[in-house]
This record gives structure tokens, C-alpha cells and sequence, in this order.
């Protein structure tokens, strides 16, 4: 998609505060932080959301999980815990039509969410 934020930070079009990447995913702090860790996981394959069939065949999935649980790890995430939240759509607050993975740590957080 020519005019999709995402991509042209993949693209390195728009600049990134870029914290993992490989050949499938990159992860970068996102812009408007909700806790001191606020970062986004998304492919490096534009896919609209996590409703697209695509995701079904595993291997991007596991890319995307794989990068998340890195980084939970190396980064000391893990011990006091971490929050992966995806939307999907307008109404739950999808703002960007890009797959994306929010990867949210560094405070207590509370349920429901919003």
C-alpha cells in the first residue's frame, strides 16, 4: 500500500526509533507511548489487520511472536510483565490500517483495558 504509514517506515521513508528487525518484522517505539515501553511489532508485509486470511499459513505469525518474545526476554520484560494488544478496526481503535502489534510494559496496568 503506497500511502501506508507503516510501510514507509519500513521503507525507511519516515523515520523510526527502531528496536528489533529482521527479515519479516520490525519493532519501533511508538510515538504516542502509553507506559515507559510502548513499542510496535509489525510485519515487514503490508497486511491490513489481524483479520486478513494471510495470517493463517503460521509462518508470519511466528516471525511476529518470535521478535516479541526476544525482545521480552533481552529487554527484562518478562519479570514483571507485559502486555501484546492488537486491533482490529475503527471501533477497537485501529488507527493505522497495518497490521500491528502493540508490545506495552514498564507499569501496572489494569483490566479492562478501555
Amino acid at each position: 500500500m503506497a500511502d501506508c504509514i507503516f510501510c514507509k517506515i519500513i521503507k525507511r521513508e519516515i523515520p523510526s526509533q527502531t528496536v528489533y528487525e529482521n527479515e519479516a518484522v520490525m519493532v519501533f517505539k511508538d510515538i504516542n507511548p502509553v507506559a515507559p515501553t510502548h513499542w510496535l511489532a509489525i510485519p515487514k508485509q503490508h497486511i491490513d489487520n489481524v483479520a486478513d486470511p494471510r495470517l493463517l499459513d503460521g509462518s508470519l505469525l511466528q516471525s511476529i511472536f518470535g521478535a516479541i518474545q526476544h525482545l521480552a526476554k533481552t529487554e527484562g520484560l518478562s519479570e514483571n510483565g507485559f502486555r501484546v494488544v492488537v486491533n482490529c478496526g475503527r471501533d477497537a481503535g485501529e488507527a493505522v490500517p497495518h497490521l500491528h502489534f502493540h508490545l506495552i510494559a514498564g507499569r501496572k496496568m489494569s483490566w479492562p483495558p478501555g
